[in-house]
């Protein structure tokens, strides 16, 4: 049975506040499913939620945000076939090819797990300064970031660049790859499963040109990643500009890199530095 796939918004599955659908077909052309095709409205609605998870889980102990991490990853190795498969029409490789690629991602989920009590101790600590001070910077998450999900690498390289994000405490709006969805929302589903709270990671598929735009000029997004963007990078950066947000250009990462560190957890991280008194 051919199944409509729907979004992935504040933990739950709506359809699109448009009641669109598209039909999404394989590398070869062979129609797969149907995937809802959000609106702009279906956009802010994301946001809405990101920001409402936002308090919550930055405001979790990284120790805890490292075992949610972990808990994806074991969701994923649950339904390992099932991811294989969709990679595998997807992206028109093998079988074995796609088992690797499952495999790669679980790892990659794993990696960022053991980040998230680390990123303090790495890119903060105690600065040397001049008076009778100490001065101490800390790392936090920016806020709401969107994500346009990479184009060719549609579950390694989705992982990729979502699992970064919330792994310092952001919230993320993300924007599957308009032509090969399915891995992404089958991610949703996984997340939904978990113990990743509501609204930390929503899923939107559809046509790229019609959701990236909203969501890059939106103001209570406060970053954004444009890995996926292509042609449209330097209209979405000008309409990110408008709200001063951060913006993460496309470059060309290897997805298949397993140890990207702090790469992809930095661009998307603020410092907060105390000064406090001590006598002489």
């Amino acid at each position: 049975m051919r199944r409509t796939y729907k979004l992935y918004v504040g933990g739950a599955f709506p359809r699109s506040e448009s009641g669109r659908s598209y039909p999404v077909t394989s590398s070869a052309g062979v129609h797969l499913a149907n995937a809802a095709q959000a609106s702009r409205k279906d956009v802010r609605d994301a946001v809405v939620a990101a920001r409402k998870a936002f308090p919550g889980w930055s405001g979790r102990t990284a120790y805890n945000r490292g075992q949610v991490l972990y808990r994806i990853a074991e969701m994923m190795e649950g339904r390992r076939a099932q991811f294989a498969e969709e990679v595998a029409a997807a992206e028109g490789v093998s079988a074995a090819r796609a088992q690797a690629l499952v495999s790669a991602t679980v790892d990659r989920w794993v990696h960022y797990a053991g980040w998230a009590d680390k990123i303090g101790q790495v890119r903060g600590g105690v600065n040397p300064v001049s008076g009778p001070f100490l001065n101490l910077s800390q790392p936090e998450p920016t806020g709401v970031a969107g994500v346009l999900a990479p184009t060719g690498s549609t579950l390694l390289g989705l992982v990729a660049v979502l699992a970064p994000l919330i792994t310092s405490g952001n919230t993320a709006v993300l924007v599957a790859s308009e032509r090969a969805p399915l891995p992404a929302i089958t991610l949703a589903e996984a997340l939904a499963t978990s113990d990743l709270p509501a609204g930390v990671a929503n899923i939107l598929t559809g046509r790229l040109a019609e959701l990236a735009p909203p969501l890059a000029g939106h103001a209570d997004v406060n970053a954004l990643d444009l890995a996926g963007a292509g042609t449209l990078a330097t209209e979405l950066e000008t309409l990110a500009a408008t709200t001063l947000k951060r913006v993460l250009r496309p470059t060309e990462d290897d997805w298949n890199d397993p140890d990207p560190g702090l790469s992809r957890i930095s661009p998307f991280l603020e410092t907060k530095t105390v000064w406090h008194p001590i006598g002489r």
